[in-house]
């Protein structure tokens, strides 16, 4: 299944792209992000792997993601990889008028019996990324002329 949307953030495109290519700071903006930690070497970019855990609706689970592409400021994608679900997406970042304007695209699949749940689990994905991506701007906007901490 396919989850999509798109928002303004009205901060300048690299510190968009910077922060949310972070995984670490994740926690920061989507409430269900229990901890995210970098667990490969080197610089984030390409390659780039992170071990997170997340809330569930039956307590929480473990994933790992992957960036896939790594194009700063404009694209970055990911593998993310949980014991129910694998989700491969793309996040884009374009400047426009007194911001940014950030797209994403999931492609979401659920295994075992959460196939049988797919409609259900469409509908929440779709409102957790819009609550997770207004989160981000929130933060991101509040902080005016400052960098947030991590960029």
């Amino acid at each position: 299944m396919r989850i999509e949307g798109e928002i303004v953030i009205e901060r300048p495109v690299e510190e968009v792209f910077e922060f949310v290519a972070d995984e670490r700071n994740e926690p920061r903006y989507n409430s269900r992000m229990l901890r995210a930690e970098k667990i490969s070497p080197g610089p984030v970019g390409a390659g780039t792997r992170f071990r997170a855990k997340t809330k569930t609706m039956r307590g929480s689970a473990d994933m790992t993601i992957e960036f896939t592409a790594f194009e700063r400021p404009r694209r970055l994608a990911s593998s993310t990889h949980m014991s129910s679900t694998d989700i491969h997406g793309t996040l884009t970042f374009n400047p426009v008028p007194g911001g940014t304007r950030m797209r994403w695209s999931w492609d979401v699949r659920p295994r075992g019996l959460l196939k049988l749940m797919s409609p259900l689990i469409a509908r929440m994905g779709r409102s957790q990324e819009q609550t997770i991506w207004a989160n981000l701007k929130r933060l991101l906007e509040a902080r005016g002329g400052s960098p947030p901490a991590g960029v």
